[in-house]
């Protein structure tokens, strides 16, 4: 059997306890705050963030995970005889792709190139992260690291992400929407569902009054769905939203026949683009 590692980067917003569970490698992007520059989920949590932005009233920004960081990881395990699939945020999100893509063509041809499979998630945080959890089912049952790469990659129009944003704050700063847009939506209490489709994010249905309005969108929908739903596992992914999380999980699980109701926490590349409060259900359709 082929010896396979799962690679991915920070974005994926997969927990602690699920990473060690399916021995995934993960490369950290960067998080800059002002004059420092941070690894995401190493150097700095998403609460850790939110402190400094509150404290120095700089807006975070984000860089791609550099191609010597991912040649230094399939290096690693291409030497200890490996054969390695990347599953991360999508290539029109960030250039962390493409930055696997140059690391994979530095690595020299006769020292394992042909061992590196790249996937384009076509997605962000736990979306990406759904993929890998795949990857990791068809791995453990023995499936070459080529099956493994094209069985996952056949999931990947099927992922569904949407989130629910408590602030426009974020959003705002980090240029997704303009100042007016800003306003209007504030004065009118808006909490807009950002939907994740073929690579790009799309605003769907906006709820007015409190986050949990919106919320009742994203729990409807799925209901609405539920006979259609992979029942391996959903992700419910949050950037410090621990009651709306809690809300979710009880109008759920006994609602949906899935196996797995996961609780993930966004990282800080993720919340710097969303803001606190955010929540999103995140699954994969049959």
């Amino acid at each position: 059997m082929e010896k396979i590692k799962l690679v991915t980067d920070s974005t994926s917003d997969l927990s602690e306890v699920l990473i060690k569970e399916h021995d995934i490698a993960v490369v950290p992007l960067i998080v800059n705050i002002g004059e420092k520059s941070y690894y995401d989920g190493v150097t700095l949590s998403t609460k850790q963030m939110y402190e400094k932005v509150a404290k120095t009233k700089r807006h975070p920004k984000t860089a791609a995970a550099s191609p010597g960081a991912f040649v230094e990881v399939f290096e690693e395990f291409l030497k200890q005889g490996y054969k390695i699939i990347y599953i991360g945020i999508g290539s029109k999100f960030s250039g962390t792709y493409q930055s696997a893509h140059t690391a994979r063509n530095i690595v020299e041809v006769g020292n394992g190139r042909d061992d590196i499979y790249l996937l384009d998630s076509h997605n962000l945080s736990s979306g990406s992260g759904l993929l890998l959890l795949k990857a990791a089912q068809f791995r453990d049952a023995g499936l070459s690291a080529e099956e493994v790469f094209r069985k996952t990659r056949s999931f990947v129009p099927k992922v569904r992400s949407q989130f629910v944003i408590e602030t426009l704050e974020y959003l705002h700063r980090g240029g997704r929407i303009n100042g007016l847009q800003h306003m209007m939506g504030s004065m009118l209490k808006l909490k807009p569902i950002i939907k994740v489709r073929q690579g790009e994010m799309h605003v769907g249905k906006k709820a007015r009054g409190s986050i949990k309005n919106g919320i009742k969108l994203l729990i409807k929908e799925v209901l609405e769905l539920k006979d259609d739903i992979d029942q391996d596992f959903l992700m419910i992914t949050h950037s410090q939203a621990d009651e709306s999380y809690q809300y979710i999980y009880e109008a759920l699980k006994n609602e949906l026949n899935v196996k797995h109701i996961y609780e993930t926490e966004a990282g800080c590349v993720i919340s710097s683009h969303c803001g606190e409060g955010t929540i999103g259900i995140l699954y994969i359709m049959k």
